[in-house]
């Protein structure tokens, strides 16, 4: 019996997870000393980003940590939402933080905590830059 192009087209989603490679494993967590100059920087523009850490804890939960510095009037990406939850401990400069619709300044030492499911952005409207480690903890979805 041939097979029509209509049902070649259906069953081709069905194949794409086949040909997909499985993630490979987080590595877990590990007692270490990590030398901030060390750590790899990316440029993009005016901001740039070092990642920290991808890993998983004792108890195979996922736990994410990157340093950021944006340039004036720069925001890392438009606001957002997700399943995991974000801390964000601000270094230098001022961040406008909205959250869900408020928006807030988070000058240096300031903590901020973006719940599961909250709209979530911010932005450097300085004249200089900001800089900020972000937690991210749980599975990203």
């Amino acid at each position: 019996m041939p097979i029509s192009r209509r049902s070649l087209a259906a069953l081709l989603p069905l194949l794409a997870p086949a040909q997909t490679k499985p993630a490979a494993p987080k590595p877990t967590m590990a007692s270490k000393t990590i030398v901030f100059e060390d750590l790899p920087v990316k440029q993009n523009g005016t901001n740039s980003s070092r990642a920290i850490m991808d890993v998983v804890n004792h108890e195979n939960f996922p736990f994410e940590m990157h340093y950021t510095e944006l340039g004036p009037g720069k925001a890392p990406h438009p606001p957002h939402q997700h399943p995991h939850e974000e801390i964000v401990i601000v270094r230098e400069g001022v961040l406008d933080v909205t959250i869900n619709g408020k928006t807030t300044k988070a000058g240096p030492g300031s903590i901020v905590v973006a719940g599961s499911g909250d709209m979530h952005g911010w932005v450097n409207n300085t004249e200089g830059k900001t800089a900020y480690y972000v937690m991210a903890i749980g599975h990203k979805g």
